[in-house]
């Protein structure tokens, strides 16, 4: 794991690219994040809280003023950098120990790298981010609101439930983002030998990396929503009522019905679309860039 870390960052110009364009993306689409986190904590079993995306928006907005969709966005922002970093770092270490001879890396063994990287950021990285994240989103709704800060939040956690309380719901992150980080390199890494055909040296055009970036975050949000579902949940300040990530699926199911597991699928469709086009933009013209001062690949 140290060497593992130590490789990460001697990649850092490229994971670094990735989170700067990560971080701005954040800014741009965070508000879609609040709504969908907000509607995935919104249970069937108790008096349901929204109507639907616009009545969530205009009730936080009602409430908290514009600035309340941007609850919780701090903690993404910290942590923007060294997950991208992680996880860009990670894939381009196993995708650098698994291409075959001509330096072609296949679609199944894309999609073990994604895997690979995704399980990595969870663990280092996205769990205790996102814990934090929901917990100051769905403190918002309380009748008394007690976090009033990034960093107040994060000492009155640790304080309250120890360095544990960040990392809830560590198996459900560990199964969204592994498959999360699967399904998009698999896709990329699909189209973008179909896109190249028997030419490994052919360029891509950014709007075309963007477009197939678009089509993988799509892709993942499809295929993995429902375990964003249990994560929130299991994250959320209510978190106590789940035994673990199982019991929590099973609760969501038989109080909820399956429809329950699709929550928050179009804000976060939004977001993840954008994200994923941004970040893969960014980061294959940073390494366009540096492959003319240096060999990166």
């Amino acid at each position: 794991v140290f060497v593992c870390i130590v490789q990460v960052w001697c990649l850092s110009d490229l994971s670094s690219a990735g989170g700067i364009a990560g971080g701005i993306e954040i800014c741009i689409t965070f508000p879609t994040e609040y709504v969908k986190t907000q509607l995935q904590l919104d249970e069937k079993a108790n008096l349901p809280r929204y109507r639907g995306i616009m009545d969530c928006v205009s009730q936080t907005v009602r409430h908290h003023g514009v600035k309340g969709l941007y609850r919780g966005l701090s903690s993404l922002l910290y942590g923007s950098i060294p997950k991208s970093a992680v996880r860009f770092g990670v894939f381009e270490i196993l995708s650098n120990q698994m291409r075959d001879e001509a330096g072609k890396l296949d679609s199944t063994r894309g999609l073990v790298c994604g895997l690979g990287a995704g399980v990595i950021e969870a663990v280092l990285v996205v769990c205790p981010m996102e814990t934090i994240k929901v917990k100051f989103i769905h403190d918002q709704t309380s009748a008394n609101p007690k976090y009033r800060g990034f960093f107040h939040g994060v000492r009155e956690i640790v304080r309250t439930q120890g360095i544990r309380g960040t990392y809830q719901g560590l198996t459900a992150t560990i199964l969204k983002q592994g498959s999360n980080q699967a399904i998009r390199f698999f896709v990329m890494t699909s189209l973008r030998n179909w896109y190249k055909g028997d030419d490994p040296n052919k360029s891509i055009n950014p709007i075309v990396t963007g477009a197939f970036g678009a089509i993988a975050g799509a892709a993942s949000v499809f295929g993995n929503t429902p375990l964003d579902v249990i994560k929130t949940r299991m994250q959320g300040l209510e978190a106590h009522k789940y035994k673990n990530t199982i019991d929590c699926a099973m609760k969501i199911m038989r109080q909820e019905g399956p429809a329950a597991f699709y929550k928050g699928t179009v804000p976060r469709l939004g977001r993840v679309c954008l994200d994923v086009a941004i970040v893969f933009i960014i980061y294959e013209e940073v390494v366009k860039i540096l492959n003319k001062v240096w060999k990166t690949e």
